[in-house]
């Protein structure tokens, strides 16, 4: 398992991370989401063990993380450059990487690379930047380390190719429960790959919740009301509709029909609005896109900020 405790990293006199905590199960397909320099390099760097926090702790298997050579061979982190070991043919490469990491297979490798046809006799300098992210994830997958870090994991991926390179990582969490912690600032692809993610904002950590249960227990609600003794449209306020014991996110009139963003799962809205007896109630299910701006709306953070 995977463990933040009030985790602060600043560099000079910027807070990249301020009093983080969260958990990640092993074997979890977990996601970093955010917008750029919220923090989720910063994070993955502390697990991998290339900066060290100035406060708090970070630990894997109950182990401290920096300067343990045993825990750095169970976790593989692919960053987000790609200009790195230019020199290096992917053979030689991989016999680099095969040296630190004692579970190496060969035969993982040379069946990985086969599915994407890498040339080993090339050098990854003459490679494009689509090459050089296939040629780090096969041997990333190659190392079986226990934990694998990926850094906006299908930047330069052609749509062919984030889909064989999903199929490799899932391939590896299913085969032996491999722990993938991917940050991206892209809600689609996280919520193609992992089962739990966390959204961190300005160093801060907004939440960080099973994707399921997340998407199962937000709505956006139409309403639409009898009218009143007068033969007009019955509005009711967002306090008014909050009488009946959900948290409303978001509120909106338009005309007759009142748009609802609540909490709760599709029979708790129900129950709870049937007492304005509405003469249309539709309840549809959100986007997780659409459900991270309408947290962090509540939370009074500019919302169009995550995608950027």
């Amino acid at each position: 398992m995977i463990e933040f405790k009030n985790v602060t990293k600043k560099f000079d006199d910027f807070t990249a991370l301020d009093n983080v905590s969260f958990k990640i199960e092993k074997g979890t397909a977990y996601g970093l989401l955010g917008s750029n320099g919220a923090g989720k390099s910063t994070i993955l760097r502390l697990l991998s063990g290339i900066y060290i926090q100035d406060s708090g702790e970070v630990t894997i298997d109950g182990k401290k993380v920096y300067d343990n050579v045993d825990i750095k061979k169970q976790v593989f982190f692919i960053n987000d450059e790609t200009i790195q070991f230019s020199s290096f043919t992917l053979k030689s490469l991989k016999d680099y990487y095969k040296g630190f990491y004692p579970n190496f297979s060969e035969e993982v490798f040379e069946d990985l690379r086969k599915k994407i046809n890498l040339p080993l006799e090339k050098k990854t300098g003459d490679f494009s930047k689509g090459m050089k992210r296939q040629a780090i994830v096969i041997i990333g997958l190659a190392c079986r380390t226990e934990y694998l870090l990926m850094d906006e994991a299908f930047d330069g991926l052609d749509p062919t190719m984030r889909i064989i390179i999903k199929q490799m990582l899932i391939d590896a969490m299913l085969d032996r429960k491999l722990t993938t912690i991917i940050s991206s600032h892209n809600l689609k692809e996280i919520n193609e790959v992992c089962d739990t993610a966390c959204l961190i904002h300005h160093g801060k950590l907004v939440f960080s919740r099973d994707l399921d249960s997340l998407k199962g227990n937000i709505h956006k609600v139409q309403l639409v009301f009898p009218p009143d003794s007068n033969g007009m449209a019955r509005v009711y306020t967002k306090q008014q509709l909050e009488e009946s014991g959900l948290e409303i996110l978001h509120y909106e009139q338009r005309q007759s029909v009142c748009y609802v963003i609540a909490k709760g799962d599709t029979d708790t809205i129900k129950t709870a609005f049937a007492s304005k007896t509405p003469i249309v109630m539709d309840i549809i299910p959100l986007t997780l896109e659409e459900i991270f701006i309408y947290e962090l709306e509540v939370l009074g953070y500019d919302s169009s900020e995550i995608n950027k």
